[in-house]
């Protein structure tokens, strides 16, 4: 177990490395420069090389690329720890020198001058509030509809579920986005009650923070359609395979209730599959809910980045690129974990 985890933990900072080395370079050369893109391309010079040393910018890029590898990293070495807002421990202190064990220091924002940190810290909440829904919605109908199409097979129930499924794998997310927010938001606005966009939660002048919790509907319905169609079709292909089994007709031998059976013998043995998926899409519901949120203004990752693609805010944007290679890599490791729980003859080594 020990050894596996190290194995890849070690491919995981591999990969994450790898993310913000391609990162770095990629903004490094784009044009209009980084300062540029800092103040504006007419600001006078003397303004620019400012703007240049204060983000380390008047470095060669070498330097540059191995003070960004250190912030970015877990253990980093620093003298002074005055900016570096991010959780951290020292660890050692060698001369002026000290050795930290943090959190990834992601700089501050060009446009706000807001540690990027505490920026996306801010509107993860938002986008991890929208796709956990999403997912718990998708996983619960998905599995149940797999699991009904599955027992009902070759029935006008069974067609009836694939129809609805194939058409929901074939719908992309912003598309229904903006079918849910023009039909039931706009156009059936007085039956519903829905609102077109929103966040979650707002500002009364009066109130302070209110919770508005009609408003997650409607993007969560968007970004839940596609995974609930796959949930549906991956549990009826798993259950389908695993019916024949000898342990299934011992079951029923046994006069077991097949309620009991489904969820003691049938879904424990054919979930592997659909955890798979589960945990790969809320990983992508996590880093892609970017047009979606855009869509229904609400505010998130996706949304905050996207808002940053457009003021030029590279070092937001960069944050955000690499927070989103940190999810996959955690979330790569979790669903290992969940297979050896699920199915004991799956083994970590």
């Amino acid at each position: 177990m020990a050894g596996y985890l190290f194995r890849k933990i070690l491919y995981g900072l591999l990969i994450y490395y790898s993310v913000a080395t391609v990162v770095f370079f990629m903004f490094s050369f784009s044009f209009p420069s980084p300062e540029e893109l800092a103040i504006g391309q007419r600001s006078d010079e003397k303004t620019k090389e400012a703007i240049k040393k204060e983000f380390g910018l008047d470095k060669p890029l070498k330097t540059q690329y191995l003070l960004y590898i250190n912030d970015v990293s877990f253990l980093s070495v620093y003298k002074d720890l005055g900016e570096i807002n991010v959780s951290k421990i020292v660890l050692l202190k060698i001369s002026s020198n000290k050795i930290v064990l943090k959190t990834p220091y992601l700089r501050r924002s060009f446009q706000s001058g807001k540690q990027v940190n505490n920026i996306i810290s801010e509107a993860f909440t938002g986008t991890l509030i929208l796709a956990a829904s999403s997912i718990l919605l998708a996983t619960f109908l998905g599995v149940l509809l797999g699991c009904i199409a599955a027992i009902k097979k070759d029935t006008w129930i069974d067609r009836v579920i694939l129809f609805i499924s194939t058409l929901g794998i074939s719908l992309p997310s912003f598309f229904v986005a903006i079918i849910l927010a023009w039909q039931l938001g706009f156009v059936l606005n007085k039956y519903t009650g829905l609102n077109m966009t929103g966040n979650y939660n707002d500002i009364d002048p009066f109130k302070g923070e209110i919770y508005i919790f009609k408003n997650l509907i409607l993007p969560t319905l968007a970004l839940g359609i596609r995974p609930l169609a796959i949930f549906s079709q991956l549990t009826r292909a798993s259950v389908l395979d695993v019916l024949p089994r000898d342990y299934i007709r011992t079951a029923k031998a046994k006069g077991l209730s097949k309620s009991r059976m489904v969820i003691k013998h049938i879904l424990r043995n054919s979930l592997i599959p659909v955890v798979t998926s589960i945990s790969g899409w809320f990983a992508s519901l996590l880093t892609g809910t970017f047009f979606v949120e855009f869509i229904f203004n609400w505010k998130g990752l996706g949304k905050v980045t996207v808002d940053a693609l457009e003021n030029s805010d590279l070092p937001l944007v960069m944050g955000s690129v690499i927070i989103v290679a940190l999810i996959f890599v955690f979330v790569n490791i979790i669903v290992d974990l969940l297979y050896s729980i699920l199915d004991p003859r799956v083994t970590l080594e």
